[in-house]
């Protein structure tokens, strides 16, 4: 009957090497048993959601409910799901969520494993950190100097190179390396700058060469994760973050920047930013502000960190303080001035001080705080877990249906 065949899935389950403990087996067979009132090991894929809640408990969180909504849309194509179906796909849910409930095993004593966090931080500070930003816009908007002033070093080329700059003819792709140190935490930041984005008079496909650049780096990262000598350490050349500058107008969006973002929103995290924000008046900043955000959601630009949700309520709090500020509307400088008799990175105008990191001023603090302090991280592995595994998907997918029709290509894949 139907309990021999919830065992015999679980024998099969326990030989497949799934996660699952016993415990955590017997709450997913029961709650699937009790859907399955005609004892066929079958039951409506309707239902999936409602189970898949049903064993985590009456706890659960949105983020776990949005993983278990994402689970049942990549696996389920079909109208009903047998029991072994769904056991893998609890399997794969709990896998990624260690928020289990009843489903987590008590402990009778201290065993040590909470010493783990510690042990990693140990690794990662002796090991090194890695981040790699690129910055989009037209000349003359402060992106050099932004970096510079983001990080507080003369990190970029552009900005530290005296004399006249010359415009490209087309669209490059420049990248320069540091390690800064702070506290023991090092830090190798690379910055990729784009000279000749949006500085031609015809600006058709500008986009190209920084798309086919991001592309280049899953590329290079893919053959090494397939290579059967692969490096102990791959080097991750991938950008993290992609800073896109938008001129003050006053206006709306062009159409070079909804063109940009929409090819490249799908391979990179792109964080939008008004440079020069301090030609704008605060009234004039606002409306712009509020015209850019209806902008991208009439194209359907994704837009980090909005488009990709958060894994808990307190990241979900975060972002949607960040949400009030997109676009960031920036102020940079190189140069140090003296306000109250406090040395501030800032500018002297006619009217008095334009200091950077004044809240009152900009918002280059608050994309400070996100780039650093609060989602470094959490962009490195949207870039490894969203859009690098998208590539890499369909890499492997095309690589197989070359395998199939007998071409034999250059791709270690």
């Amino acid at each position: 009957g139907s309990s021999k065949r919830y065992k015999q899935s679980h024998r099969d389950t326990m030989a497949s090497g799934s996660i699952l403990t016993q415990t955590q087996y017997d709450v997913i067979a029961k709650v699937f048993r009790q859907a399955d009132t005609e004892e066929t090991g079958h039951v409506d894929t309707s239902l999936i959601g409602d189970l898949a809640s049903s064993v985590l408990g009456p706890q659960i969180k949105d983020s776990e409910r949005s993983l278990i909504r994402y689970h049942v849309d990549v696996k389920i194509g079909q109208p009903t799901i047998s029991f072994a179906e769904f056991l893998e796909l609890m399997g794969e849910i709990l896998a990624e969520t260690t928020r289990w409930g009843g489903l987590s095993t008590k402990l009778d004593g201290y065993v040590g494993f909470d010493t783990i966090q510690e042990q990693i931080r140990k690794k990662s500070l002796k090991r090194g950190f890695e981040f790699n930003l690129m910055v989009v816009g037209e000349s003359g908007l402060g992106k050099s100097t932004l970096v510079n002033t983001l990080f507080k070093s003369k990190l970029s080329r552009t900005s530290c190179t005296p004399g006249p700059h010359i415009i490209p003819k087309t669209t490059e792709v420049n990248c320069v390396s540091h390690v800064i140190e702070e506290q023991n935490v090092r830090l190798k930041l690379t910055v990729t700058d784009t000279p000749g984005f949006g500085d031609q008079i015809n600006n058709e496909k500008c986009w190209q060469p920084i798309l086919d650049y991001v592309n280049e780096q899953f590329e290079q990262y893919l053959n090494e994760e397939v290579s059967i000598m692969r490096k102990k350490m791959i080097p991750d050349t991938r950008v993290h973050c992609c800073l896109y500058f938008i001129a003050p107008t006053g206006h709306y969006l062009r159409p070079i920047d909804v063109e940009f973002m929409k090819k490249l929103d799908k391979f990179v995290n792109i964080v939008p930013v008004i440079a020069k924000a301090d030609t704008m008046t605060i009234e004039e900043r606002d409306a712009f502000k509020k015209r850019i955000r209806e902008d991208l959601e009439f194209h359907g630009i994704h837009i980090y960190p909005l488009t990709y949700g958060a894994e808990d309520e307190d990241d979900a709090a975060i972002n949607s303080k960040i949400e009030q500020f997109i676009p960031f509307a920036v102020i940079g400088s190189d140069e140090e001035v003296n306000v109250g008799g406090k040395r501030v990175h800032g500018r002297k105008t006619k009217w008095g001080f334009v200091e950077v990191e004044n809240r009152k001023h900009c918002e280059f603090s608050a994309l400070r705080d996100m780039l650093i302090k609060t989602h470094m991280q959490d962009l490195k592995e949207t870039t490894d877990k969203v859009h690098y595994e998208s590539y890499r998907q369909s890499r492997l997918r095309q690589g197989q249906q070359q395998q199939s029709s007998g071409y034999v290509g250059e791709s270690n894949i």
